[in-house]
C-alpha cells in the first residue's frame, strides 16, 4: 500500500474520526466504554500522526506522549479494519519511534489490553518486550504493557 504519514492536528476531523472508531471497537471488545484514566489530548501529546493511503484517505493514527525519566508513551495507535495487514501500523510505529529519538529519548512504552491479541502479537513482532507496567497500568488486570529501547 502506498502510504503517507504526517503530523496533523489532534483535533482534525480525520483524527477525531479515527479515535472515535478505535474507542467504539475497544468498547465492543471489552463490553465497557473507554476507561482510560489519563487520556491524551491536544495539550499533552507531543506528536500526532495520521497515515493516508494513495487516495488521501486517513487509514491509521498514533500519538507520542512524553513522560518523565527520558521515556515516551505511544498512544492511540489505530488502523482501520480494511487497512490492517498492509504495513500501516508498522509505518506509524516506526515514525513515532523516530520522533522519540529526535527528542533524545531512549525508551518508548505502551499499554494495550488483554482482549487485543492482534495488538499483542504486533508489538512482540516489532521488538517490544513485555513489562510489569507503569503509571496507571501497573498492576491493572487488563493491561498488557510493553517497552522498547531505541538505542
Amino acid at each position: 500500500m502506498t502510504l503517507t504519514i504526517s503530523e496533523e492536528p489532534w483535533d482534525s476531523v480525520d483524527g477525531d474520526r479515527l479515535r472515535s472508531a478505535m474507542e467504539a471497537e475497544l468498547a465492543a471488545r471489552y463490553g465497557i466504554p473507554d476507561q482510560e484514566g489519563h487520556k491524551p489530548t491536544a495539550e499533552n501529546v507531543d506528536v500526532y500522526l495520521i497515515a493516508r493511503d494513495a487516495a488521501g484517505n486517513a487509514v491509521g493514527c498514533g500519538a507520542l506522549w512524553l513522560l518523565p525519566e527520558g521515556t515516551a508513551e505511544i498512544k492511540r495507535m489505530y488502523v482501520t479494519p480494511q487497512a490492517r495487514g498492509t504495513g500501516v501500523a508498522t509505518g506509524i510505529l516506526r515514525d513515532l519511534e523516530e520522533h522519540a529519538r529526535r527528542r533524545g529519548l531512549d525508551t518508548v512504552q505502551l499499554a494495550t489490553g488483554d482482549k487485543q491479541p492482534d495488538a499483542i502479537r504486533f508489538y512482540e513482532r516489532e521488538g517490544y518486550v513485555r513489562t510489569d507496567g507503569y503509571g496507571p497500568y501497573a498492576g491493572h488486570p487488563m493491561a498488557v504493557c510493553f517497552a522498547r529501547r531505541l538505542t
